[in-house]
């Protein structure tokens, strides 16, 4: 294993392990590998210095999933003060919504022609029927992914 110190096109810095030298250049060939602040595809490795640990000196350390977006270097206050309001409205659809799940589809179609009441969803939908919802005028938004759900 060996852990590349990366950076996005945006300036993003951050570390992620891969099998070998190949499995990295393969990666980001393919587009896999994103950079966790913006999701930009487009990353290259940085310069990074050697680990040298003696016999018995090695600390773990685990980041904190618990830590808020204000305490991450990486982000200015523009970037955390979008991350709040995405997760406010996230978090007011979520619970002020009904989970209707994979009928999603099929419940928004049928407030939007009358045959159910309105009322405020949320669900899973694919991308066809999500186009197709669309296309019909039926008024969806889809909520955005917050960067830590990805990781």
């Amino acid at each position: 294993m060996i852990l590349y110190a990366l950076a996005c096109i945006d300036g993003h810095r951050f570390e992620s392990w891969f099998r070998n030298g190949a499995a990295y250049d393969e990666q980001t060939a393919r587009g896999l590998i994103a950079c966790p602040i913006c999701h930009s595809a487009e990353v290259a490795k940085t310069i990074m210095a050697p680990a040298v640990v003696s016999r018995g000196a090695l600390i773990p350390v685990t980041p904190s999933v618990e830590t808020p977006a204000a305490e991450t270097p990486l982000l200015d206050e523009r970037q955390i003060a979008a991350r709040s309001f995405l997760k406010a409205v996230r978090d007011r659809v979520l619970s002020e919504g009904e989970d209707v799940g994979a009928k999603f589809s099929d419940q928004a179609r049928q407030m939007h022609d009358g045959d159910i009441p309105h009322r405020h969803i949320h669900g899973q939908a694919t991308v066809e029927e999500a186009r197709a919802l669309i296309e019909d005028g039926v008024a969806i938004l889809p909520l955005p992914m917050l960067p830590e759900e990805l990781n």
